[in-house]
């Protein structure tokens, strides 16, 4: 997922704030699973079903920063899965300008269903670990 960075989210120094990342991250995490076939808005507005009222929220997450992004830069988020569990899963993101990481991360995200966890549903599950890298 490609994007370009202008000067809204670049301090005045030219840099990319720290906190941006998190969304361009968020981005690229939604992007992941819709590509997967789940998409967060339709699987929190079905009707009762296995697979409803379902949210993806984030439970944890570690970042490394190793260079800076600056506005202008074109930056590529890249997600994957490194694991997957009964109720959450674990996804490693990079941010990359080229072949340069920026920003590392490991991020857990949990599925809910009325403010508690719940069991992926089994079709989500199947499609995630499908797409683990070995």
């Amino acid at each position: 997922m490609a994007f370009c960075c202008d000067i809204v989210k670049s301090e005045f120094s030219g840099i990319v704030y720290h906190a941006n990342y998190l969304r361009f991250m968020e981005r690229g995490r939604t992007n992941h699973l819709r590509l997967m076939g789940a998409e967060q808005q339709a699987l929190f507005e079905q009707p009762a079903t296995e697979d409803s009222g379902f949210a993806f929220v984030v439970r944890s997450m570690h970042l490394d920063f190793l260079k800076p992004a600056r506005m202008d830069d074109v930056l590529d988020v890249v997600t994957w899965p490194i694991a997957v569990k009964g109720a959450s899963i674990m996804l490693a993101q990079e941010v990359r300008r080229g072949e340069d990481v920026l920003v590392k991360a490991e991020v857990r995200v949990a599925f809910i269903s009325g403010g508690r966890a719940q069991p992926i549903p089994k079709s989500i599950r199947t499609l995630m670990k499908a797409d683990l890298i070995s």
